[in-house]
């Protein structure tokens, strides 16, 4: 599991490319422990997290990392850090451009340039 947490870390950095950087995580024991708190540190990351019982602002994340689990994750014995960054990247792309969400009946690239 330490491979996907660093990998994304290192996919958060590549993407956020500001002063502010803040990353919102569930309080899984991997991002309660100190290791996680000195790399986010490393990086000049400002881990955020919510209280105890109250998932509700961190929903839409707690939902994708969910799905990311069950549907791709578990189904597979990951090897390497090389493996599971290759499989986190189909994923996603499948995810963003193929998956139908079954509320908007869109792919969330859909969806978003639907807004735009």
């Amino acid at each position: 599991m330490t491979f996907i947490f660093v990998y994304m870390i290192s996919e958060f950095m590549r993407f956020v490319n500001t002063d502010s950087r803040h990353l919102h995580r569930d309080q899984g024991f991997q991002y309660t422990s100190q290791a996680y708190f000195s790399l986010t540190k490393d990086y000049g990351i400002t881990p955020s997290m919510s209280r105890r019982g109250n998932c509700y602002d961190n929903a839409l994340a707690e939902n994708f990392f969910s799905i990311l689990k069950t549907e791709c994750i578990y189904r597979h014995k990951l090897n390497s850090f090389d493996e599971a960054r290759q499989l986190i990247d189909e994923y996603i792309d499948f995810y963003n451009n193929e998956r139908i969400q079954m509320k908007t009946c869109l792919t969330p690239f859909e969806k978003r340039h639907q807004a735009a």
